[in-house]
């Protein structure tokens, strides 16, 4: 497949360095691309799922994707296009991060892979938390301009709203170059890919491989997507939706697909799915009932990618015994404190406290507590959970909950 035409088509490409070149670059076989991920949240959410399916076709068209997880430039946090600095987080809440956000890599790529392409997990601090203040500024720092590093606009926006920039957060773009770097001279990586807010410094990268190794390498940024509002893409009422289903349950992900706006529903289609262009089309043609199909679709493809089919025919189970984001009975998510021997039966217990011990062993043990549609019928039973996990408990035929573990 031809990974150029098919993001050309498919809306992926904002911004491209060399269309031409970087054409003729993947022409020659297997070519190597990364995108880099900050572990500044426990999960990614659905903002960064457009990169996440540009990897995966890079990977489906014969080519090596690199994920690349900010273990060292997460400790200085990315300024672009924000107002304020992030939070630092320390060593153990970046490395707790990393290991939770790998999780999510692996439902949309091969990192097994046995023709050349399996896809590799690279993380930047095995090399930036080792540099030498003042020999990474003589090779490397010699090679940036400040005056252009003050003209970008990641950067112009800070200065221009009086905002303070931290000497810090400056040394961020030239961090990222140097990952361009690294990754061109262990992997012979030669295309970096990212949101249209990376563009800066994506560039920044290219001028450096190009300086120390007079090697042409190239850029491809993603149009950043909005809802209705105007506001990036990636929460529903106020909360981030999460790509891991231990945080956003697959009926809040589907449910979250199944709204998208019908403005957006095409756009979303060929983004999301990997539906041919023409089904796509075919799906959005027509408004009304038609239309409410092709979310419907969007919602079941999502799913399956991100979650599996089988967290797809949970939805539809639920959805056919009358359940939807609004009848959903128990209004505002309720939350459970996680402690030490936390049973089935004690969770049955905090959501259905009206019951007795007696009542509720009997629905437990006839098959009647699940959670997210899978049935516990062991009250002694411990089962795994996770603070901050998100789920789904049905005790009976018509009581269900939606809970978070705190």
């Amino acid at each position: 497949m031809d990974f150029a035409n098919i993001i050309e088509e498919r809306g992926f490409v904002h911004a491209c360095s060399n269309t031409i070149e970087l054409r003729k670059e993947l022409e020659k076989g297997c070519t190597t691309a990364y995108i880099g991920y900050d572990a500044t949240a426990s999960s990614l959410h659905v903002g960064h799922l457009v990169n996440l399916m540009l990897l995966r076709w890079f990977q489906k068209c014969g080519h090596r994707p690199i994920t690349l997880m900010g273990g060292g430039t997460t400790k200085v946090g990315d300024p672009s296009f924000r107002n304020a600095e992030r939070p630092l987080l320390d060593d153990a809440a970046i490395a707790a991060n990393i290991e939770k956000i790998k999780t999510v890599f692996s439902r949309f790529l091969d990192y097994d892979a046995d023709l050349g392409s399996d896809a590799i997990m690279a993380n930047n601090g095995f090399w930036l938390d080792s540099l030498n203040y003042l020999g990474f500024l003589r090779d490397i720092g010699k090679h940036f301009s400040v005056n252009r590093m003050l003209s970008f606009d990641s950067v112009k926006d800070r200065l221009d709203t009086q905002k303070s920039l931290s000497f810090l957060e400056f040394n961020y773009m030239i961090l990222q170059a140097y990952d361009f770097l690294e990754l061109f001279q262990q992997h012979g990586c030669v295309l970096q890919m990212g949101g249209s807010d990376q563009w800066g410094n994506i560039i920044n990268g290219i001028d450096l491989v190009r300086r120390v190794h007079g090697q042409e390498v190239f850029a491809v940024t993603t149009p950043l997507l909005t809802d209705a509002a105007g506001n990036k893409i990636g929460k529903s009422n106020g909360k981030a939706i999460s790509l891991n289903p231990a945080q956003t349950s697959s009926f809040e992900f589907w449910q979250y697909w199944r709204n998208t706006p019908d403005d957006k529903v095409l756009q979303f289609l060929k983004l999301f799915t990997e539906l041919p262009i023409r089904d796509c089309e075919a799906l959005t043609r027509k408004d009304g009932e038609y239309l409410n199909a092709a979310k419907e679709t969007l919602a079941n493809e999502v799913t399956a990618i991100c979650h599996g089919h089988t967290a797809v025919r949970h939805v539809h189970d639920l959805r056919m015994d009358g359940v939807s984001a609004d009848n959903l009975n128990v209004g505002a998510t309720q939350t459970i404190r996680l402690g030490d021997g936390l049973s089935i039966l004690q969770l049955a217990s905090e959501l259905r406290p009206e019951a007795s011990g007696k009542v509720l062993r009997r629905l437990i043990t006839g098959g009647g507590f699940r959670i997210d549609g899978k049935i516990f019928d062991e009250p002694a039973a411990e089962p795994r959970l996770e603070i901050g996990q998100k789920i789904l408990v049905s005790i009976g035929e018509q009581s269900r909950w939606s809970v978070e573990i705190v």
